[in-house]
């Protein structure tokens, strides 16, 4: 061997690996904005497994993923690691990339030294039970992503990745634009193409969230590729001429709409009057864009909680809202209504295996799928374009950072088969909306994470709570259940039975409810167990604090009912976890 380290864009003679490599490490010690959480600097170059391929990194995409990575939260995928057993104190991410294989493994057959590629980022264990039986590998225990939750991802002058994650460098794209479409590209892929009797098909319509965005702009694409039409929703008009030349039928500017969020509580007849004419005027200019009354038989998801009420319900009738993300908030809220009698679908979908990357990929080797790329790094700016995206002040589409390509533009080798448009993007674009959660990277599961500790001083319910129930009978009139909220200051009273069970809660909400649609005098008459909410949230005396306060936040209350041997004999509050917490 020559060299035993390769200055970066130095390449190696091919097929020559040397001991140590260039890469951008990100340790515990430095968790925080990526600025400071990635730092150069110089490791071994790692060992390759019998069916895992050595791969000499040209470019590497921008992935939202590793923010997280760098920030050390919700997940610290270093710990995480070295708790399976993993050695490495450091983290070298990177989940998508271009560039040239330098070594194989014993059983590696699809590729050979030389080739050039690009990857993927599914991994999984072929000893998975799971996977020799012909199951999913999505579906795998094994399954992690390349680059997050392993590591020797991209950002350095070497990675290693499983065979199956090598696919054909499309000729006519240069490195950095072959390394920014795969992982966006390929989780489009499976949303549209990979559930059955929904998958997307010639004639179809779909609605497809963040058009300008990464996920958004190869979901038109490969829409287009199948004969679909797609709508495309977007955050201004500024940005309709790059959806429509991606191939939208149409587009919608989200801003011109304001009933986004959780929807309305069902009992709540005028907040649910004024969401659902936003949700009908929202389905209305749908018709607009296409031309006629349709819906949409795919709604393509990822914002989540502000808008799967809205995607479920102008979704057509047996059709299908695909999700993969949660950008603005996990919590959402469905009418079910709409879900059953409708027979509509709610499915979720993260990333894709090796088939549906390889068919994806092909798009992109026919020319037909442009990577969308809005802005290429150089090696030294890596940290830049993730504080960019941290501080969500990156531009829409995808992003990439050069590795051991010395320039931007190299890597051209051929022409592409078919001609597209290549569309751009307004000039000084960027995200107006916060973008706090991973976009087309799921978080890993808790169990892949560390515990999480609460603190807590070991205070108990019956250290705070209000001694006595201030109660009603399921037969006073709400009249008298508001002259007893008036009089003691209190937002609910508890209904109580013959027994003395608690049967119910009237809150005051409950009672603004009622009177909708009546007259007073009506709404004074009605009875308590024609208004209250049946059940009752309780706590026992002796639970932990904190764990009636995650039960008070998981409900969206603010009291529970606190029980001594399953009676009712008190309440504790918000408030009162209030004022423990600032000492009065």
């Amino acid at each position: 061997m020559s060299k035993q380290l390769y200055a970066l864009g130095e390449l190696p003679p091919l097929g020559e690996v040397p001991e140590q490599m260039h890469a951008w490490l990100i340790r515990p010690e430095r968790f925080g904005k990526p600025t400071e959480a990635f730092q150069k600097e110089v490791v071994n170059t790692p060992a390759i497994a019998d069916d895992e391929v050595l791969v000499l990194v040209m470019a590497a995409g921008i992935n939202y993923n590793n923010v997280w990575a760098g920030l050390g939260i919700p997940v610290n995928v270093i710990a995480a690691r070295n708790k399976a057993g993993e050695p490495e104190d450091f983290h070298i991410g990177g989940s998508d990339a271009s560039g040239i294989v330098y070594k194989v493994g014993k059983d590696v057959r699809n590729v050979k030294v030389g080739d050039e590629v690009v990857m993927h980022c599914g991994q999984w264990s072929r000893n998975c039970e799971w996977v020799k039986n012909g199951g999913d590998p999505m579906y795998s225990p094994s399954f992690r992503i390349w680059g997050y939750e392993t590591n020797y991802g991209s950002f350095a002058q070497f990675t290693k990745v499983q065979d199956h994650q090598c696919m054909p460098k499309p000729k006519h794209m240069n490195w950095e634009e072959a390394a920014a479409y795969t992982l966006v590209a390929a989780t489009a892929w499976r949303m549209l193409h990979g559930w059955g009797a929904n998958s997307i098909k010639k004639g179809d319509v779909a609605l497809i969230w963040g058009g300008a965005g990464g996920l958004g702009s190869m979901a038109i694409q490969i829409a287009k590729a199948v004969g679909a039409t797609s709508v495309a929703i977007v955050s201004g008009e500024d940005k309709f001429d790059y959806c429509m030349k991606l191939g939208a039928k149409g587009c919608i500017n989200r801003n011109d709409f304001d009933h986004w969020g959780m929807l309305p509580h069902w009992k709540d007849n005028a907040g649910y009057a004024k969401w659902l004419k936003g949700v009908r005027a929202f389905g209305s200019k749908i018709w607009d864009v296409l031309g006629e009354r349709r819906a949409p038989n795919l709604v393509f998801e990822h914002p989540g909680e502000t808008t799967i009420p809205t995607s479920i319900f102008v979704c057509e009738t047996g059709g299908m809202v695909v999700v993969c993300a949660g950008t603005t908030g996990y919590n959402a809220t469905v009418d079910l209504r709409y879900l059953w009698m409708r027979q509509k679908r709610l499915q979720g979908s993260h990333f894709a295996n090796a088939k549906q990357s390889n068919d994806m990929n092909q798009l992109a080797l026919q020319g037909l799928l442009d990577p969308c790329m809005s802005r290429a790094f150089s090696y030294d700016d890596l940290p830049l374009a993730h504080q960019l995206m941290h501080d969500n002040k990156h531009p829409h589409g995808n992003m990439s950072v050069l590795v051991s390509a010395t320039e931007f533009g190299l890597g051209v080798s051929g022409k592409a088969p078919v001609t597209i448009v290549h569309p751009t993007l307004p000039k000084g674009d960027v995200h107006t909306t916060p973008a706090p959660y991973p976009m087309s990277v799921p978080l890993p599961s808790i169990a892949e994470g560390e515990a999480i500790t609460i603190a807590d001083d070991g205070s108990k319910v019956r250290d705070l709570m209000h001694r006595g129930i201030i109660s009603c009978t399921p037969d006073d009139t709400v009249g008298v259940v508001a002259r007893l909220m008036v009089e003691k200051e209190i937002h609910a009273v508890v209904v109580m039975d013959a027994e003395g069970n608690a049967v119910g809660v009237v809150s005051q909400t409950d009672m603004v409810l009622a009177r909708q649609g009546r007259t007073p005098e009506q709404a004074r008459s009605m009875l308590a167990r024609e208004v209250m909410t049946p059940g009752c949230a309780t706590c026992d005396a002796d639970m932990l604090l904190s764990d009636a306060v995650s039960l008070l936040t998981a409900r969206r209350m603010h009291r529970l009912v606190v029980t001594e041997k399953d009676r009712p004999v008190g309440v504790i509050s918000m408030t009162d976890v209030v004022r423990k917490i600032i000492g009065e």
